[in-house]
This record gives C-alpha cells, structure tokens and sequence, in this order.
C-alpha cells in the first residue's frame, strides 16, 4: 500500500514538473508604469533637466512623478526653455 501512494504521489509531482514547463516565461513588470506619462517629445524635452537638477528624487524612487514634478517647479529658472514649455502646456 506505501509502495502505490509513494509512486503515485512520484507520478503526480513528475506530471507537474512537466505541466509547468510548458508555459512560456512571463515578461517581467514594467519598472516604472506610471514614467510613462506625457509625449515621447516632452519626456525628451525635461529628461535631460530631471537628471540634472533631481538626482535626490530620482534615488529614493525613481518612479515617483509628483517628487520628479515638484523638484521640476521647483528649478523652474535653471530648467532649459524646451522643459518649461512643458510644464507651462501642462498647466504647472
């Protein structure tokens, strides 16, 4: 009786192993969801202004648009003229 749990339960475990090897790898998730926000022009507009002047923000959480945004608003005089025409189409 031991002999037929103990190879049924080896089948079953074997049968799984195989099951789950059959799925395709997951894509990992996304970083940062929410980075996506705004055009690819305005992201390329301000990028080169948030590594610049945000590097504080950027490393406690590189994923935080409203620290990114506020330290933005808060260099406004120092960032290049394309990133404050960002921020001023966006109402900020």
């Amino acid at each position: 009786m031991i002999r037929i749990v103990s190879l049924t339960l080896a089948w079953l475990l074997a049968s799984a192993v195989v099951a789950l090897a059959q799925f395709p790898p997951q894509p990992a998730a996304p970083k940062c969801a929410s980075l996506s926000q705004g055009t690819p022009q305005e992201r390329a507009a301000c990028g080169p202004d948030v590594t610049k002047f945000c590097q504080a923000e950027l490393k406690a959480n590189e994923c935080d648009v409203f620290a990114i945004l506020g330290c933005l608003q808060r260099n406004r005089a120092r960032l290049g003229a394309p990133c404050r025409q960002v921020l001023t189409s966006n109402g900020q």
